[in-house]
């Protein structure tokens, strides 16, 4: 069993000691957080130890893995101190505040021997686990397009940071791990609305080095919460509901006899086929997440997101917010 604690006892602190709670291979020994009453009760919740410093629970209560959940602009500072005391570490995306911040993370952690990982959650979505599989069986043919669109009200708890590293950062390591391909050129439009210092509002393209092109449409100004990826290709689309762990496949269908002459100019056409709805084992995709750190920190198989993936998420998001102050594309270095 592995002695974990988190660090951080906001909404996302929270469910993270109650996931590790929840899980046979995790013995949660702490939370911590500069809010006396937040730390203390989640703590009471789930029956351990409350710090408000989280210096003082890395001492006393000396776990071997952490979840750091604390806002952005603290991942940096949090994530270095328990590196530094030889403890495993699972840091919130995005991996740090800038990519500089994030190298040398992942650069600590290989000198400290330790297990560094970051929380892209929608890697563990069952929807998009099975859209991968199905994509690297070739179901789809040849990519066209993946459009990602992340959509929902404004949530009180994010200050720091703006849409683009809070949200954007989900889609662009979706779309590098399921296209298998890295980024070429990104062109983005941002806007501020209702977010006091941030933006709240993406439209962004990224060109991929095999020709697949990325559509994200990602605000905190829809009333109505919308996590849904779609990627065309040669043989029809594939449509992922984050919300509802589905995944459904729309197929083209064949041209009948007798079709309009104009699509002789088409390379074989596209017409509605039939589609699809599989069934899929749903699964809280934290816990997922959660036992697959545990399971790098006992050596039994490697991180399923690297601190260089995060990086390069935390990378492209912030080459977004730059092609759209200078209202230009920007190409994406190798």
């Amino acid at each position: 069993m592995t002695k974990v604690a988190v660090i951080g006892a906001g909404s996302m602190g929270k469910q993270h000691v109650r996931v590790y709670r929840e899980l046979e291979e995790a013995e949660i020994v702490g939370v911590a957080d500069a809010d006396r009453d937040a730390a203390r009760r989640v703590a009471e919740l789930h029956g351990t130890a409350a710090y408000t410093d989280h210096r003082e629970l890395l001492e006393r209560a000396r776990p071997e893995a952490v979840s750091v959940a604390v806002p952005t602009s603290s991942h940096f500072s949090v994530a270095m101190d328990a590196i530094s005391a030889g403890v495993h570490v699972l840091v919130e995306k995005p991996i740090a505040n800038s990519v500089a911040e994030g190298e040398r993370l992942i650069e600590a952690a290989r000198r400290s021997g330790v297990v560094l990982t970051v929380g892209h959650i929608e890697r563990f979505n069952p929807a998009i686990l099975e859209l991968r599989q199905r994509l690297e069986a070739g179901a789809l043919g040849r990519p066209y397009q993946m459009h990602a669109r992340r959509l929902g009200p404004f949530p009180q708890r994010i200050r720091d940071v703006g849409v683009v590293v809070d949200l954007a950062t989900h889609d662009l390591d979706l779309m590098c791990w399921l296209g298998g391909s890295e980024p070429v050129r990104l062109y983005a439009e941002i806007s501020r609305e209702i977010h006091t210092t941030n933006e709240d509002l993406l439209s962004g393209l990224v060109r991929f080095a095999n020709d697949t092109v990325g559509l994200l449409e990602i605000n905190w100004l829809t009333p109505t919460k919308i996590r849904e990826l779609t990627v065309t290709g040669e043989r029809g689309m594939f449509r992922a509901d984050y919300l509802t762990q589905d995944l459904y496949f729309f197929e083209n269908g064949s041209s009948p006899d007798g079709a309009w002459e104009a699509m002789s100019l088409l390379r074989g056409g596209v017409n509605e086929g039939s589609m699809t709805r599989f069934a899929l084992r749903r699964r809280e995709p934290l816990a997922a997440q959660l036992a697959a750190f545990l399971a790098a920190v006992r050596g039994e198989c490697a991180p399923a997101v690297t601190g260089a993936d995060g990086v390069r998420a935390l990378a492209l998001a912030l080459e977004l917010i730059r092609s759209a102050h200078s209202h230009r594309p920007v190409p994406v270095s190798p």
